[in-house]
């Protein structure tokens, strides 16, 4: 029997899984716990075909305040056990909580919706998903030096990658809160919407997408981006990117895609996630495993 989520609100509406921290008595601090079920999230939105898009969002006023600190000065400290809460285990391995290594093996595109504020590890769960949206009164910390710490969750990475080493050097070595214009500026969200209307506009998008888009070429195009966003030149890219297009143009999907743009309708993808990344031209297991 699946075990119920106690630290967040998983709910699917159509082909959308909300996905909604839930501890909003303490600003929905993080726990190891909830990395656990955030990586349960994420498996169950993959294991199931009628999920399109995962939308990741919180109850109350913020999204989340970063780690619980409620044991506090030693919230930190695994030598006193404390630390666990936090770090999942004593020498930090993510054993059953690791959300990054879950979200950049992702077959399915994960939405932020920011409905607040987010700090510390509120904000670098976030880095490893496709799209952000924020509410404009939002702001956002990289708060780790302030607390004696330094980014973790591999934000080291991906926050130069999403906003450019200059800002992600301001933003860590200050340790201030950003306001959510300059968020916008930097390239850390795509939007920003009144607060009342973040979760609106997150359906609006995840709906685009999902009534739109091949759930089979977004599987692929999200890993192709995020692996080759990284290297050197476009070399991985291109010796992969021409071998899909061609298996793939052989395919239902394409002919789909093509005769519902041809005939002025909304297409219906016939192929499954679950069964037809198989066989695809590849260079590693991340985009059929």
């Amino acid at each position: 029997m699946t075990a119920a989520f106690e630290t967040m609100l998983v709910e699917q509406e159509g082909p959308i899984l909300w996905v909604r921290l839930n501890r909003p008595e303490v600003l929905n601090a993080y726990t190891s716990q909830m990395g656990a079920e955030l990586v349960r999230a994420i498996k169950q939105a993959d294991g199931d075909d009628s999920i399109k898009v995962l939308v990741l969002t919180a109850t109350g006023r913020v999204f989340c305040a970063g780690a619980d600190v409620s044991a506090g000065a030693g919230a930190f400290d695994t030598e006193s056990g404390e630390g666990a809460k936090n770090f999942g285990s004593r020498d930090g391995a993510r054993t059953d909580s690791d959300f990054t290594s879950a979200m950049m093996g992702a077959k399915k595109p994960l939405l932020v919706a920011f409905n607040g504020s987010a700090a510390g590890v509120g904000l670098t769960l976030t880095l490893p998903c496709d799209i952000r949206i924020a509410a404009d009164t939002a702001k956002f910390g990289c708060v780790f030096t302030r607390r004696g710490l330094v980014p973790e969750a591999g934000s080291a990475w991906f926050l130069p990658q999403l906003v450019g080493l200059s800002t992600a050097l301001k933003w860590c070595m200050t340790g201030a809160l950003v306001p959510a214009q300059e968020a916008l500026a930097a390239g850390l969200v795509t939007e920003l919407v009144p607060a009342d209307q973040v979760e609106a506009r997150a359906r609006e998008l995840a709906l685009e997408i999902a009534e739109n888009c091949s759930p089979l070429a977004l599987a692929i195009t999200r890993q192709m981006l995020w692996k080759f966003a990284g290297e050197d030149s476009p070399k991985g890219a291109l010796a992969v990117d021409a071998a899909l297009n061609i298996a793939l143009g052989a395919r239902a999907d394409v002919h789909e895609g093509v005769a519902a743009f041809l005939e002025k309708r909304k297409p219906q993808f016939p192929l499954k996630v679950s069964t037809d990344l198989a066989g695809l031209p590849w260079p590693s297991s991340k985009a059929g495993g």
